[in-house]
Order: structure tokens, then C-alpha cells, then sequence
């Protein structure tokens, strides 16, 4: 589903948006609905980060430390060796 609406841009705004549009090869309005889109999809996970952040999550930290495990598995099953297909 497509919606019409009437927007104000600045004409250098504009005159950017029509440059990269063309050069991605898409149309004016695809590329805006594109722009939008990501920009929209950053806020949410910009919004997630800070809860994560706020809730003292280390997911990084997290994930390094199921990796040094599932290596130290790996090494006590296989012997460190490259395994056996």
C-alpha cells in the first residue's frame, strides 16, 4: 500500500535527495521512502542500545565469553586440532 502526501523539503535538501536517488538508480520517492525507512529503523535500535545500556547488559562482553567456551569445548573434545569433517 502506497500512500500520497505533500511535503516541504529546502531546495539544497531536495536537490541532494534527487542527486543520490538518481545515482542508486531509484526514483525520487523510492529513495525518500528508503531514507525514511533507515532513519526510522536507527532510532529503534538507537532506543534498544540505551535500554540495553541502561539495564547494565554486556552483550559484547557476553558474547566474547561464549566464544572463549565454546573454544575451550572445542579444545578439550578435539584436542585444539582442526576437526574432523
Amino acid at each position: 500500500m502506497t500512500a500520497k502526501v505533500t511535503l516541504s523539503f529546502s531546495d539544497e535538501t531536495i536537490e541532494e535527495a534527487r542527486r543520490f536517488a538518481k545515482r542508486e538508480g531509484l526514483s525520487l520517492s523510492a529513495w525518500m521512502d528508503q531514507a525514511a525507512r533507515e532513519k526510522a529503523l536507527r532510532e529503534v535500535f538507537t532506543a534498544h542500545a540505551a535500554a540495553v545500556g541502561r539495564a547494565g547488559l554486556d552483550l559484547e562482553s557476553a558474547a566474547l565469553a561464549d566464544a572463549q567456551e565454546a573454544a575451550m569445548i572445542d579444545d578439550a573434545l578435539f584436542g585444539g586440532g582442526p576437526r574432523a569433517a
